[in-house]
């Protein structure tokens, strides 16, 4: 029984080291960078493009909310805007459900 223990200490070292520690990097490192290029940065990206949309409103701009509204923006007060659904309707809604900005005239149009 003595021999196998005495085979076991003399056998040689695995291959590994350096190559076998990139070997075991490199599969995380190319699953965070797929992660990052196809979730994250276009996240990100349409994150930035909503915020500046947010402060880019003004009154008068025809907006589309994310309950479905429609309208033309009253006023801004700070985090909100007070919304004209039409002439006897004004709503006070939160400016970042606005989802979009229409092109002026497209309320009148439909």
């Amino acid at each position: 029984m003595s021999f196998f223990i005495q085979a076991a200490h003399a056998a040689p070292e695995a291959a590994g080291g350096i190559g076998g520690l990139f070997g075991q990097l490199l599969l995380p490192i190319a699953f965070f960078a797929i992660f990052y290029f196809l979730i994250i940065r276009p996240q990100s990206k349409r994150t930035k493009e909503h915020r500046a949309m947010i402060e880019a409103l003004t009154v008068g701009s025809e907006v589309i909310f994310a309950g479905g509204l429609m309208g033309r923006i009253k006023k801004l007060e700070g985090d909100y805007a007070v919304v004209s659904l039409n002439n006897n309707t004004d709503i006070k809604v939160q400016r970042a459900s606005v989802l979009s900005v229409l092109p002026a005239g497209t309320i009148e149009s439909i």
